[in-house]
């Protein structure tokens, strides 16, 4: 019987070394295709139980620009670090009781808590930012405050530095995939510019209006419209506090108009003249114009009027990698920091990535470059081998089911990477989760595959320098995903 188990096991090694060595083979005849000449193409793939016998490995110690696959490396630290089951707080304070006649002669204080989601609708069991504020309100209302003879302040003192990583591009920041963080995030830092509607193509479109309303906002549109293409191809120029924004670019044709989403120049700005006009329409006064704090207040001397929870990280996690969400990253990149005892900075949160990396042994020193946390920089570099490593870790993690189950399937429209076509027939998308990668000139794919025999292989793709969009690389990828999923098949 032993020397049965013996032969088995030998075969079964066997055939799963043939595979690689064909994998291998195939990987390096594909780095002939026309999209990757010119390119630099880095990747590997190994069973997670014997992560030291890659089943493919070309160029996987080279350092490539990763685009949102970075998402893997915050996301398993932020996990890591907090657990699946962690909420962050939003609190509200008033700095005094208010007298007989209920005025506060004192202010109103948002702390902020570095909530992701606060006024997001993305996430499960999160709330729209109308419903918060009215909360809000509901708050002071039920503390007796009928008049404030002072003014509502959003403390932003849990972070510092700059609230976009330095290295995003121009024609990114002012958008909503680059919003600015912020310790009171508020609707996805973002709102949306409404065109008015023009059918003719070639031909200027104007701005209508904006959901929400935002005070002191000044848009000039330079749109056009493009009479060939259903795309939105229209970039809002403006950094973080700047209330004069510029669109350049092109929209469809539309008989009803057109919408695009842009950054919130001061998200936590907002909340607090959010909050104020609720109040105002309830009949409750703010003397005081709404301010941001950059100072830490002395909370222990304050009345604390209202908590409020976000959903737990494990679903943050999933709108992470699933839907690519760069904001979400780069608020729990800083969250890291916070952890640790310090503000949250862009700086202090690469530092705990950083540390995390070198202290679970998946990244040496020169392993990786980093400048953000979503890899939205096209300047951040890390190895292949670095990812399947990280990859590798959380398989042995005791919150790999939320790790891996916040990856995109291939019928999941929220990823950049679509694999529906091919797997669908096959019925095993349940045996494929992916984070994909594109920013200009790279596509990566990074993720799991369980083999014939229920065996789980972490992968990792990567292709930089990229000349065209030619969707031939997605079928290589797609092509090296099913490849993996036969093992140990004989081909």
């Amino acid at each position: 019987m032993k020397k049965f188990l013996c032969f088995s096991v030998l075969l079964t090694l066997t055939i799963a070394a043939a595979h690689a060595q064909s994998l291998q083979e195939f990987v390096q005849e594909k780095q002939q295709m026309p999209v990757l000449q010119g390119a630099l193409w880095g990747g590997t793939a190994a069973y997670t139980a014997q992560p030291d016998k890659p089943l493919f490995a070309l160029h996987e110690q080279t350092r490539l620009t990763p685009a949102s696959t970075l998402k893997l490396l915050t996301s398993a630290a932020a996990l890591q670090t907090f657990g699946p089951e962690h909420r962050f707080e939003t609190r509200l304070y008033a700095s005094a009781a208010p007298d007989e006649n209920g005025v506060l002669h004192g202010d109103i204080y948002l702390q902020g808590g570095g909530d992701p989601t606060l006024g997001s609708t993305r996430v499960v069991g999160s709330e729209k930012w109308q419903t918060v504020a009215q909360k809000w309100v509901a708050a002071i209302e039920q503390a007796g405050i009928k008049k404030i003879e002072g003014g509502i302040y959003a403390d932003v003192s849990l972070f510092e530095g700059p609230s976009v990583a330095p290295k995003v591009n121009w024609e990114n920041m002012g958008n909503y995939f680059a919003a600015p963080v912020s310790p009171l995030c508020f609707n996805d830092n973002s709102f949306e510019v409404h065109f008015a509607p023009q059918i003719v193509p070639g031909q200027p479109v104007k701005v209508a209006y904006t959901v929400p309303d935002v005070p002191g906002l000044q848009l000039k549109s330079f749109v056009f419209t493009d009479g060939k293409s259903n795309k939105d191809n229209a970039y809002v120029y403006g950094a973080p506090q700047q209330y004069e924004l510029k669109i350049f670019g092109t929209i469809p044709t539309s008989l009803t108009g057109f919408s695009i989403k842009a950054a919130l120049p001061d998200p936590a700005l907002f909340a607090a003249q959010a909050l104020q006009q609720l109040l105002s329409a309830k009949g409750i006064s703010v003397t005081q114009p709404a301010q941001t704090l950059s100072e830490t207040p002395d909370y222990s001397t304050m009345q604390l009027l209202h908590t409020y929870q976000s959903p737990q990280l494990k679903d943050i996690v999933t709108i992470v990698n699933k839907r690519s969400f760069n904001l979400y990253a780069d608020m729990l990149l800083r969250q890291l920091a916070v952890h640790a005892g310090k503000k949250g900075s862009l700086e202090n949160g690469l530092y705990e990535l950083k540390a995390f990396l070198k202290k679970n042994k998946i990244a040496g020193e020169y392993d990786t470059v980093l400048h953000d946390g979503s890899g939205l920089a096209r300047d951040n570099l890390l190895t292949p081998q670095t990812l399947l490593n990280t990859l590798v870790f959380m398989s042995k993690s005791p919150y790999f089911k939320q790790y891996y189950n916040s990856l995109a399937t291939p019928d999941d429209r929220g990823d950049l990477l679509v694999l529906r076509r091919f797997l669908k027939p096959l019925k095993r998308v349940e045996q494929v989760r992916v984070k994909g990668g594109t920013i200009d000139s790279v596509k990566a794919a990074a993720g799991y595959v369980y083999d014939a025999d229920g065996q789980l292989i972490a992968f990792v793709m990567i292709a930089n320098n990229l000349a065209s969009k030619d969707e031939s690389l997605l079928r290589f990828h797609e092509d090296v995903i099913k490849k993996l999923l036969i093992l140990p098949e004989n081909q």
